[in-house]
């Protein structure tokens, strides 16, 4: 009898994903079947007889494998980026009634014109829009938490330069009690993010020789991500010109918010993102607020802190002042965004990365400042920069049903 050619069966193996991302990938295998029903041992050159019903049980279950594997190798995910960053003195050119804001007068110590006010929004637009696109090119974050904005007018402003109109930006402002007169925001692509609620809950001075001192509160909103509910806490503590006792008074003020909302929904999944004047190895994040650096030491109250290990271990940060880095700008997140001890569960949005975001014209390139972020203003000087600070993102990962 004549022989006929081989059948190839391919099938899928899966590959064990990398720790940092939830996306799984596959290759491709294959066994070969002889179609006249004999297995060939090519060793001993010796023929086995198997029956038809072995072989078609062989098929059955190389096919089971082979469903098995497609349909995990076919897992689809969609991915979120949320993000913050600290403006560094965002004013328009105008004084508001009440506030200390005459540095940024075209007659104040900064000269702050329209020149000037227009490149620091062009300026603000593109780094904003660049944000998240590592992962997501041409969509950016879905949030980004914002400090140092003075009102609802620069807002409108930053929306509408191109990089953040094209994708339909809008915000969350709510006029504060600072008395330079600088806030939080919280930015949105309400594409991918729904705002149900909104609150400036305010910062309570709890010593009594400090209750005429108001200062920025936390902006407080919470809606749908992903068809999840999820809040965002965007903060600006003290600045160190005071002491640690009142950004840590600031981390405790902002776990009792984190506990309300918890209490009011138990599964609502929680970010709290700022500049806080502090590192993220400092007593108001990791006592105050309860942040942990190790996910799978996240206990229920606790909060993780994934930036800890950035400063800690690779020396890196946000903000470089006399030689040194440190990392004041964090996003912090409640345990039920986690994945414990290695799981790769994304049937519900899940953290899976984080990086503070880098691009070469966020630097400053030469002069005394070189390394640094590229800032508006130094030693007195224009330098049509970004912020002092750099910006961080992390990313979410949910499967697509």
């Amino acid at each position: 009898m004549q022989n006929k050619p081989n059948l190839i069966l391919t099938f899928a193996t899966m590959h064990k994903p990398t720790d940092n991302s939830p996306y799984r990938s596959c290759t491709r295998g294959s066994l070969d079947i002889p179609s006249g029903g004999f297995l060939i041992d090519k060793g001993n050159k010796r023929k086995t007889k198997i029956t038809i019903m072995k072989r078609l049980n062989i098929i059955m279950i190389l096919l089971m494998w082979l469903a098995t594997f497609t349909a995990s190798a076919q897992k689809k995910y969609s991915c979120y980026g949320i993000g913050f960053y600290n403006q560094e003195n965002l004013f328009d050119t105008c004084h508001d009634e009440g506030k200390r804001d005459y540095d940024f007068l075209p007659t104040g110590s900064y000269r702050w014109n329209g020149l000037k006010y227009t490149h620091k929004l062009r300026n603000m637009a593109r780094a904003l829009a660049d944000m998240g696109t590592d992962k997501l090119p041409g969509v950016g974050c879905a949030v980004i938490g914002l400090s140092e904005v003075e009102n609802n007018k620069v807002l409108d402003d930053l929306t509408a330069q191109e990089p953040l109109k094209a994708r339909g930006y809008k915000y969350v402002h709510i006029e504060g009690p600072d008395r330079r007169g600088i806030d939080c925001a919280l930015l949105y692509n309400p594409a991918l993010f729904k705002v149900y609620n909104t609150k400036l809950v305010p910062y309570v001075q709890e010593l009594k020789k400090d209750s005429a001192f108001l200062t920025r509160g936390f902006l407080t909103v919470s809606g749908e991500l992903a068809g999840e509910h999820v809040a965002f806490i965007v903060c600006h503590w003290p600045s160190r010109a005071a002491t640690s006792f009142y950004r840590e008074s600031g981390g405790r003020q902002v776990k009792v918010v984190k506990d309300s909302l918890l209490r009011n929904d138990p599964k609502v999944k929680i970010f709290v993102m700022g500049d806080m004047n502090d590192d993220p190895t400092n007593k108001s994040m990791t006592e105050a607020l309860g942040c942990k650096a190790d996910i799978d030491n996240v206990d229920e109250g606790d909060m993780y802190n994934p930036w800890y290990n950035i400063l800690a271990k690779e020396g890196k940060g946000t903000l470089f002042y006399g030689g040194s880095w440190n990392l004041f700008d964090q996003i912090v997140m409640t345990p039920n965004l986690l994945n414990k001890k290695g799981k790769k569960d994304f049937s519900t949005l899940k953290y899976f990365n984080h990086h503070i975001f880098m691009r070469d014209y966020l630097i400053q390139s030469e002069g005394k400042y070189k390394g640094a972020p590229k800032r508006t203003h130094a030693g007195g000087v224009w330098l049509d920069g970004y912020s002092d600070h750099l910006p961080v993102v992390v990313y979410l990962a949910k499967e697509q049903k």
